[in-house]
């Protein structure tokens, strides 16, 4: 028994026939713009009517967290998807050229943006001598912002060298001092709010960044049997990382919003407007993925999943830039 694929309903007609799924694809996309639409256009329209002032530079820290996100997530992607690779028989020796020299070296300029502010008190600075570097180490923010910044740095010179495999380390450090900082000591149980971030952080760095490289990958090895089974093997790791993904971002809203506060907080202020939106994005992410890994199994040609994976990476872009927007707005009180 042959599988033969079905005509095309544009054959005939004299037109370029466009890809199945194409209307589909740009559908939800529209929808995913329309509910990040807050975010997007900044902390102003999420902070309007709570009450909260808007602390000086939210816009350009929510940009910096942002850069910082990303370029976390793509060396992490890299590594992931290489070790992924080495378990597929006859997978191709070619790869695509690696990102993470210029994604370390943009997150090394954000996380040095992110230490400027740290180091003026938690100020947008207006100038050079405005920046107190000597008492970065004098404080636990400090530090950790410096900890960062060397991270990039290391993790740069790591991906230029001949082991490239070496920047796992600094990488690390990096997503360590990113969950400290963002429970500080006189949260209630940071140690445990720390923790959640860093679950949290690592899979979505290796869920991004991941299904960028893998998309990559593909286009690299266009034709190859190996090409499908790779798809294949990182769609089942995705199912475990959107599972502990939600887990820990479910157990890190609770803490900050606890169950009789949740409604009011989710309405009433910047932070439970942005993370509301974050939601539906993360549900159209889970969508598409969805979406991809179905006709990963039925489509003749597997490599169809492929249109659905590219909406998946361009979603998944828009929800790093509404958890940047996320970590620069007031956390709601805990009442």
């Amino acid at each position: 028994m042959t599988l033969t694929r079905p005509p095309s309903r544009t054959a005939g007609t004299g037109r370029h026939a466009r890809p199945a799924g194409t209307g589909r694809t740009v559908a939800v996309l529209v929808l995913v713009v329309l509910a990040a639409l807050i975010p997007v256009l900044g902390p102003s329209p999420a902070l309007h009517g709570t009450g909260e002032a808007e602390a000086p530079g939210t816009g350009g820290i929510a940009l910096l967290r942002t850069v910082l996100f990303a370029a976390l997530s793509v060396p992490v992607g890299e590594l992931f998807v290489n070790r992924l690779t080495r378990s597929l028989p006859d997978a191709p020796q070619e790869r695509p050229r690696s990102w993470s020299p210029y994604a370390a070296a943009a997150g090394f300029v954000a996380a040095l943006g992110l230490a400027s502010v740290v180091a003026t008190g938690n100020l947008v600075p207006d100038g050079v001598a405005d920046i107190d570097v000597g008492g970065l180490y004098e404080s636990r923010d400090g530090k950790l912002a410096l900890l960062e910044v060397n991270g990039f740095l290391a993790a740069g010179l790591c991906a230029t060298s001949r082991r490239p495999g070496l920047q796992v380390w600094p990488l690390a450090a990096v997503i360590v001092a990113e969950a400290l900082r963002a429970h500080p000591t006189t949260e209630y149980s940071p140690l445990l709010g720390s923790g959640l971030t860093l679950v949290h952080l690592t899979c979505a760095s290796l869920w991004v960044g991941g299904l960028l490289y893998a998309l990559r990958t593909l286009r690299q090895w266009r034709g190859a049997e190996a090409g499908p089974a790779l798809l294949g093997l990182y769609a089942r790791v995705a199912a475990v990382l959107l599972a502990a993904i939600t887990a820990t971002g479910v157990c890190s809203s609770l803490r900050r919003m606890p169950p009789g506060t949740i409604v009011d907080q989710l309405t009433d202020t910047a932070y439970g407007r942005v993370l509301v939106a974050k939601v539906i994005l993360v549900a159209a992410v889970a969508a598409l993925a969805l979406w991809a890994r179905i006709r990963l199994s039925r489509a003749t040609d597997p490599l169809a999943a492929c249109s659905p994976a590219r909406a998946e990476v361009v979603a998944l872009g828009v929800v790093v830039a509404v958890s940047g927007l996320l970590t620069a707005l007031p956390v709601p009180i805990r009442w």
